[in-house]
């Protein structure tokens, strides 16, 4: 693992996780997440995925401390909560919802979430004709540019996105490489990418292989 020496956004100390009657996947996990863009790398299996469902709250750890900028996950989970965007790509909760419906409804879980920078994600990932779609219409890529539009707008200090160039058209994907290229200079929020192999081209500030 490879880390600046920044003031971390995220702080993970101890983490421990396993699944019953399995080896632990995480034991003893520590890491300091620095502004930028991060990387978490593994094959299928290693526990990506699990540990981003850990770090956004969504699963909870065996053992271990998180805070997003000193507020503790153990501590203040609500709070904690609004400091990170996470979205399982796979999910089927938001399916009833018309993609604006969704997008719209992120206001009012994320306080620092921009309507003006939505709009130009939208615009973006060309996602226009499809804003009044129900999320069980769209294709596989169209749901991704929904969840990745909705990332980028959160606003929120931490961002978790778990394989962000999956399904994605040759247009979506050079929009996507330019959004992280901004956030990787960002000096305050972080990102945490979870992948197989490292984006190209893009300055990571730390990478977790598991």
């Amino acid at each position: 693992m490879n880390a600046d020496t920044e003031d971390p956004v995220l702080h993970v100390k101890g983490l421990r996780f396993g699944w019953p009657d399995a080896p632990p996947l995480f034991d003893g996990l520590n890491l300091d997440l620095p502004p930028g863009v991060s990387l978490v790398q593994g094959d299928d299996g290693s526990g990506k995925s699990t540990l981003l469902r850990l770090i956004a709250g969504a699963q909870a750890a065996d053992a271990g401390t998180l805070a997003i900028h000193g507020i503790a996950l153990d501590r203040q989970h609500d709070a904690y909560r609004h400091q990170v965007f996470w979205i399982d790509p796979q999910t089927e909760a938001h399916d009833a919802l018309a993609a604006k419906g969704y997008l719209d409804s992120l206001s009012h879980h994320y306080p620092s979430f921009d309507a003006e920078a939505m709009a130009e994600l939208v615009e973006g990932f060309g996602l226009g004709p499809h804003l009044a779609k129900p999320m069980y219409m769209l294709s596989t890529g169209s749901r991704r540019k929904v969840w990745l539009t909705a990332a980028f707008a959160a606003g929120t200090p931490l961002t978790l996105i778990d394989q962000p160039f999956a399904a994605l058209d040759a247009p979506s994907l050079r929009f996507l490489h330019g959004l992280l290229q901004e956030a990787s200079e960002h000096p305050s929020r972080a990102w945490l990418l979870a992948d197989h192999e490292a984006p190209e081209g893009l300055a990571l500030k730390t990478t977790v292989s598991i």
